[in-house]
């Protein structure tokens, strides 16, 4: 790729995604840009990644033709007015910022400026991640395909309109905790059965991997393939009952539904 990215303020999602995109050999470091808040931070990627560190956002923006914002989402706005002056004519700026609106970002931006929201999840980090891609009208064919290309090198992308990103938010943005609890849970269960604590992460871990596996390998519905595991009068029907009676679903569904409400009432501010 024959095109310079930049990132403004890169934690641990910013790097997630320069890590994809270095080790996918999508990009070269030196291609890229990074400015953090603080300078020790900025330095400290620049030496990790081997990449620029730039002292200021400006050069970020003069340098770059892709740029991600990785800022709290109440400095978004801030700045992009700031880099305005000193953007590419047709650089392409992509947010992870929760809660900012596509309509908040162009407004900020010069007309016609090209603008992408990303909702990437932690998973990310080990290229095994699952981002929803919403660009607005501005973006050619050409650019949107770049981003997803993007997108995948630090796990799965697909585009999303802008009114489903709260739904992304509830099942894959803030889902890795959910999944975490579970796991956590079930190695208390094998620990309480007399199994070491790290093989019982390890076999709970492993064994959530593979059937998420299953799910998006097969293409089988998630009832079908549990029913295959439930044998008549087993032991995993009666696990299934079990967490029937104490309510796995209301509860999933609570927290998931819980998230969605939030990340809908970030939007409205």
């Amino acid at each position: 790729m024959n095109k310079k990215v930049g990132f403004i303020g890169c934690g641990n999602m910013g790097k997630a995604i320069l890590n994809g995109l270095i080790s996918g050999q999508i990009i070269t470091p030196d291609t890229v840009y990074v400015h953090n808040h603080s300078p020790a931070s900025t330095a400290r990627v620049a030496a990790e990644f081997g990449v620029h560190g730039a002292e200021h956002i400006t050069t970020v923006a003069e340098q770059s033709d892709i740029i991600f914002i990785g800022v709290k989402p109440y400095a978004v706005t801030g700045i992009l007015q700031e880099i305005t002056p000193y953007l590419k004519k047709e650089a392409v700026i992509i947010s992870i910022a929760a809660g900012v609106t596509l309509s908040t970002l162009e407004a900020a931006l010069p007309a016609s400026g090209k603008v992408v929201r990303l909702m990437p999840n932690t998973p990310a980090l080990v290229n095994a991640g699952m981002t929803s891609v919403t660009p607005n009208k501005f973006l050619t064919e050409a650019d949107t395909e770049l981003v997803m290309s993007l997108c995948r090198s630090f796990g799965r992308a697909e585009i999303v309109p802008e009114s489903l990103i709260d739904a992304v938010i509830g099942v894959s943005g803030s889902a890795p905790a959910y999944v975490f609890m579970f796991i956590e849970a079930m190695a208390d269960a094998a620990v309480a059965g007399g199994m070491p604590r790290k093989q019982a992460y390890e076999f709970a871990a492993q064994t959530v991997m593979g059937a998420a596996k299953m799910v998006l390998e097969t293409g089988k519905h998630p009832g079908d393939l549990k029913d295959m595991v439930c044998s008549p009068g087993g032991t995993t029907i009666e696990a299934v009952a079990k967490l029937e009676e104490t309510g796995l679903r209301r509860s999933v569904i609570a927290g998931v539904r819980s998230a969605i409400e939030k990340s809908q009432e970030m939007s409205r501010k």
